[in-house]
């Protein structure tokens, strides 16, 4: 019986030497990811990660080294073992060294795709854009390094930075991930900046923040009490849908309304255990934020627009009742929303920290004019600014679809570049320069 015992635990020592084995073959992503400078993530993304996987291969090595050497004492000592038990030690280190590739193949997806022909570039393009949409005028919280990648699937998700991975570790990184099919001209904008909101939203603790705010709503309301329970629920979506439009103005609507333009069927469910709004009222809470931070006719046809693609039937009795319960309390939840004052903003309310006026809509008209007569040129725009332009021009038919992707694919490349070479992208300021010229930006504000 000692015998077997024996030749059990000789069978456990051989398997961690083979987990070990392994564990060497997890090599640094020096040596195993080829890139051109221009696509390769942030230094501080890429130090993030490679600290991370170090460590975790150091953990496991120590532990699988002292659990081969407690095995070998075992055996000298020569008593009775139960195998069963150190099998099941072993199972546990097992499972952690499949944790530590589960991590591996999170960063793995990222920085595999910064070799793809042009993929790459686009996604350095990308990175520079999502630190632009987490950058407020006063710093309110320190922006983590963010790395974004695509992949199959129809919807963006994040994995924040500074939460927990499969191994335990917390990650360095916020990790954005895009859908292939989202890399259709400025609709991207709008996935990106809202997977970025979740993470600003985060950090400055808004769902904790103003949901009780909406419970109370909900509970001192006899008549909407349905409507504002719903919002409470949709409100973590919700606010990252408000991060978006206020950073790239009408462009984050009409990339929602790209992104949720399905059959009829699924824009009119309702499904109200989801944290997502049902995609018929999610249009219409963006629109209406838009309105409330960029006073203009032209969230009216947005609107208007979304009500000829997806009209109400009346035959829906039930959910158009619903429907308009979550109208009416809508001027008001928006007012709550922008006017709220958590203790993260110093006293200040969620409105006054965005930089608004830069991309109001006349004052974008006016940089597109500008842009078009050669007195402005676009790559001193920054990111938000740019893509807001261009989505907003695209609106108004100022632009078709070709020449839009054509430029935010230049201009993706030029701040990959500009990254690339340990320079941000050039800011806009209030003053330009260009051909020896003075050219005096103003801030416009539109009456309506």
């Amino acid at each position: 019986m000692i015998q077997n015992n024996l030749e059990s635990i000789d069978f456990l020592i051989q398997e961690s030497y083979a987990l070990l084995s392994r564990l060497n073959q997890v090599k640094s992503f020096d040596l195993t990811i080829s890139s051109v400078e221009a696509a390769k993530v942030s230094r501080e993304a890429y130090q993030g990660i490679q600290i991370l996987l170090d460590k975790g291969k150091r953990e496991l090595f120590s532990k699988v080294n002292h659990f081969i050497q407690v095995l070998k004492q075992q055996q000298k000592i020569n008593t009775s073992i139960r195998p069963d038990e150190w099998q099941s030690a072993f199972s546990l280190l097992k499972l952690r060294f499949n944790t530590l590739l589960d991590e591996l193949d999170i960063f793995a997806d990222v920085l595999n795709q910064r070799s793809e022909h042009t993929t790459g570039i686009w996604l350095a393009g990308l990175d520079v854009f999502a630190k632009d949409s987490l950058t407020l005028p006063k710093q309110y919280y320190s922006i983590p390094p963010l790395v974004c990648y695509l992949d199959r699937g129809h919807g963006a998700a994040i994995r924040r930075a500074r939460t927990k991975l499969p191994g335990g570790h917390n990650n360095p990184v916020a990790v954005i991930r895009l859908p292939r099919e989202r890399m259709i001209g400025s609709g991207i904008a709008s996935s990106l900046v809202h997977e970025a909101g979740h993470q600003g939203s985060a950090l400055l603790g808004l769902v904790s923040s103003i949901r009780p705010l909406l419970s109370a709503k909900a509970e001192q309301s006899i008549i909407y009490r349905i409507a504002w329970s719903l919002f409470g629920r949709w409100i973590g979506e919700i606010i990252s849908d408000f991060w978006s439009v206020a950073r790239v103005g009408c462009t984050s609507t009409l990339g929602l309304i790209n992104l949720v333009s399905l059959p009829r069927y699924f824009v009119m469910r309702m499904l109200p255990d989801k944290p997502h709004p049902f995609p018929w009222i999610r249009v219409k809470i963006s629109a209406a934020i838009g309105k409330a931070l960029f006073p203009h006719p032209q969230w009216l046809d947005l609107e208007a627009l979304w009500e000829e693609l997806y009209p109400l039937h009346p035959s829906d009795h039930s959910k158009n009742t619903l429907i308009k319960q979550l109208e009416e309390v809508l001027p008001e939840f928006v007012s709550l929303l922008i006017n709220h004052r958590p203790e993260s903003l110093q006293g200040k309310k969620l409105v006054d920290i965005f930089p608004l006026k830069d991309i109001q809509p006349a004052r974008l008209s006016y940089l597109f004019k500008k842009w078009q007569s050669g007195q402005l040129d676009i790559y001193q725009l920054k990111p938000c600014t740019a893509f807001a332009m261009l989505g907003q021009a695209r609106f108004h038919k100022q632009i078709n679809a070709f020449a839009e992707s054509e430029w935010i694919t230049r201009l993706l490349s030029h701040w990959a570049l500009k990254r690339a070479e340990n320079k941000e992208p050039l800011c806009f300021q209030k003053k330009l320069t260009r051909n020896n010229k003075l050219i005096e930006i103003k801030n416009f504000e539109y009456e309506y």
